[in-house]
């Protein structure tokens, strides 16, 4: 019996294509997906029969129960709220400011700052509720 000799030759393996295949699942769960910051502040969201979703767009101020404020993770004193909020609508295309508010806000703290949301010049200001999150 005769043994053919074979050729050693390293064989490789084309993994371009997974590469490729990859890359395209990355870029469309990220298109595809929709990014919400829900800072980590321990709030207790009022309930409500009649809420309705609200836009993911929507720019969000909450108002923990000691009453502080936070906009994007950071503590915002009252008087402020109205720069901030202005300069966040003149980046976004939704003129809807959302206030989530702790059940146990005082409701002059909480007409306050939607207040000073309005005032900064949001179309629409509506307050977050347990239902409506999410």
């Amino acid at each position: 019996m005769r043994y053919k000799e074979r050729d050693n030759t390293e064989q490789e393996i084309n993994i371009s294509p997974l590469i490729a295949i990859v890359f395209i699942l990355l870029i469309f769960f990220m298109v595809s997906a929709t990014f919400v910051k829900d800072y980590d502040l321990d709030i207790n969201r009022p309930k409500a029969s009649s809420a309705t979703p609200s836009s993911s767009k929507a720019i969000r101020v909450h108002v923990d129960s000691v009453g502080e404020v936070f906009i994007d993770g950071q503590p915002v004193r009252t008087w402020v709220i109205q720069n901030y909020v202005r300069d966040k609508l003149s980046n976004s295309s939704d003129s809807t400011v959302l206030v989530i508010a702790d059940e146990g806000v005082a409701a002059g703290k909480l007409i306050e700052v939607v207040d000073q949301c309005r005032l900064a010049g949001a179309a629409n200001v509506g307050v977050v509720t347990e239902q409506e999150s999410g």
